[in-house]
């Protein structure tokens, strides 16, 4: 087996990403089968729904994606290199104690919700907002337990389950959206119940199947106060300051659902603000939450497979190294995962943006979702595109920091980052309208990731700028044959009103720009995709000059 096949980032990224592979396109068709039963604009449901889902879905990603996680591990990492009773007794007491934080933070958010629907439940679409967010914010609870035992079994080099668990948020929403919510809910808000129901049910079955997973490999729950309190103070001492700096991107969405839904003039309501004086009028329309979402979740689909399994994938390997003071070789590694983010990050996005009206033609017009939702969505998925890279980097980079212990620099940044986001949104919701919240996510995302690029360059371990130039450069004019050509097939492909033409303006410019991209980025000597599929064996040139195979032997007897 050659050494790139054996090197543990690689694979671990191939095993993550083809999990997420396969949750993302259950996701798609869970996505289509929403579209199809709540439409975008229609009464405001699905506004209220994917407002109230976001609230839980933050805690998610701050916990399976961000901050806790990413503090936990390279302590859990440290105690299985040295004394694995130790690691299950911190474990054991995070659990514990996340368990009890979480049940608390539950109880408050549903009296605050009773709270606000006793006073303001008059106001139209906020009961049914309320609801829906009592209903699911016990998902809450268990997916962040859920996603403790991930980063366990993470720290074991085990990815395969955690990266298949959210599959089983897509199969139990397919049911609801299929079997339960069409037949049994006599209309659209009580279909959205069933819907927010499933997810909390998929919830305590994402935890189970995890939990028993890391008891198969050795897992022992050994409630140790004494014994692990002090690995749970490096653990809590860390994650403050995390919680920002690796959330930019998702506290950035949430307020722009929050932004769309108060600045949304309802269909058959008010055109002015009526809170502002009445002298200016909505920005936006009902169903402005519903487009975010839908574009979202399009370019959410290369950020999960790419950017996320690559930072999932990468902690482990720059913690051992900081453990052990490579700082060289932590340097190199962040480099080779970040000219894979590049490769691969910025064609997905201009990809999204050539299909991105076809895509949602194919993948979400039916049912209750009309053609003037399918401009919508595709403007969405056309500004949020163009931050496709930048989203992916963004875990990675900071991960960096964080395996070197640095978790104020993200914080800092992420906060220059936040403050830009809400500017830019105030400035550019009013020519632009829902795009304008889009354009502003993106480009806040791209400062932020270019901040913290330089910063750890300078001042933590040496990336490769001259590794990374290269790339850009391949991948730059790779991306540009490949848009030419996409751009041409769309233009000869005649759109019909027909399932099959749109499935074949879809795959046809798909599967050629793919193989534009691949041909010409191999002719320009891009060999990043090769070491991702395992077909390449880095040279010490491509990681760094390091003498990259001596610096990763020593984890074939881990």
């Amino acid at each position: 087996m050659s050494h790139a096949q054996r090197h543990p980032f690689l694979a671990a990224i191939r095993v993550t990403s083809l999990g997420t592979l396969i949750s993302r396109l259950l996701g798609m068709v869970r996505d289509m089968a929403t579209a199809a039963l709540l439409g975008l604009s229609g009464g405001g449901v699905m506004d209220a729904f994917v407002i109230a889902l976001r609230i839980p879905n933050l805690f998610r990603r701050l916990f399976a994606e961000g901050a806790l996680a990413a503090s936990y591990l390279p302590v859990v990492t440290r105690l299985l290199e040295h004394d694995r009773r130790r690691a299950w007794q911190l474990a054991s007491v995070l659990l514990s104690c996340l368990a009890l934080l979480l049940v608390a933070l539950l109880l408050l958010g549903e009296a605050v919700c009773g709270l606000v629907w006793l006073v303001w439940g008059d106001v139209p679409n906020l009961g049914l907002l309320l609801g829906l967010t009592a209903t699911m914010l016990p998902y809450a609870v268990f997916i962040c337990l859920a996603a403790q035992v991930a980063a366990t079994l993470n720290a074991l080099g085990h990815f395969s389950v955690p990266a298949l668990a959210p599959t089983l948020l897509n199969l139990c929403w397919l049911v609801g959206a299929w079997c339960v919510a069409p037949y049994f809910a006599p209309d659209q808000a009580a279909q959205a119940y069933v819907l927010a129901v499933c997810v909390l049910v998929a919830g305590v079955l994402q935890l189970g199947v995890q939990t028993i997973t890391l008891f198969r490999l050795g897992f022992r729950f050994d409630f140790n106060w004494v014994a692990g309190r002090d690995a749970l103070a490096e653990v809590v001492r860390a994650m403050g300051p995390m919680v920002l700096g690796l959330a930019v991107t998702q506290v950035n969405t949430l307020m722009d659902s929050l932004i769309a839904w108060t600045l949304s003039a309802a269909p058959d309501g008010p055109t002015r603000i009526a809170w502002l004086g009445g002298a200016v009028d909505y920005p936006m329309h009902q169903g402005a939450a519903a487009a975010i979402y839908y574009g979202e979740r399009l370019y959410q689909f290369p950020l999960g497979i790419l950017g996320l399994a690559v930072a999932t994938a990468i902690f482990p390997l720059l913690s051992r190294h900081a453990a052990h003071g490579r700082h060289r070789a932590l340097g190199a590694d962040l480099t080779l995962g970040l000219r894979l983010i590049l490769c691969l990050g910025v064609p997905a996005g201009v990809g999204l943006m050539l299909l991105g009206k076809p895509l949602v033609r194919l993948v979400f017009e039916h049912g209750q979702f009309g053609p003037d939702d399918t401009v919508r969505a595709a403007a969405m998925i056309t500004c949020y595109a163009a931050g496709v890279w930048a989203y992916c980097a963004l875990p990675v980079i900071v991960r960096g920091f964080y395996a070197l212990g640095d978790r104020v620099t993200p914080v800092r940044v992420g906060l220059v980052a936040v403050g830009l986001n809400l500017a830019m949104n105030l400035t550019l919701v009013w020519p632009l309208a829902e795009r304008g919240l889009a354009v502003a996510t993106a480009a806040s995302a791209a400062v932020q990731v270019g901040a913290l690029l330089v910063i750890f360059s300078r001042r933590k371990s040496r990336l490769e700028w001259h590794g990374l130039r290269k790339t850009l450069v391949q991948t730059v004019l790779a991306t540009a044959a490949m848009a030419a050509v996409g751009y041409g097939l769309l233009d000869l492909l005649t759109q019909r009103a027909s399932l099959g033409s749109e499935l074949i303006r879809v795959v046809v410019p798909l599967v050629a720009c793919a193989g534009v991209y691949v041909g010409v980025y191999w002719a320009l000597g891009g060999r990043e995709i090769g070491m991702l599929l395992g077909r390449h064996v880095p040279s010490p040139d491509e990681t760094s000059g390091l003498d990259w195979f001596e610096e990763h032997t020593d984890y074939e007897d881990e």
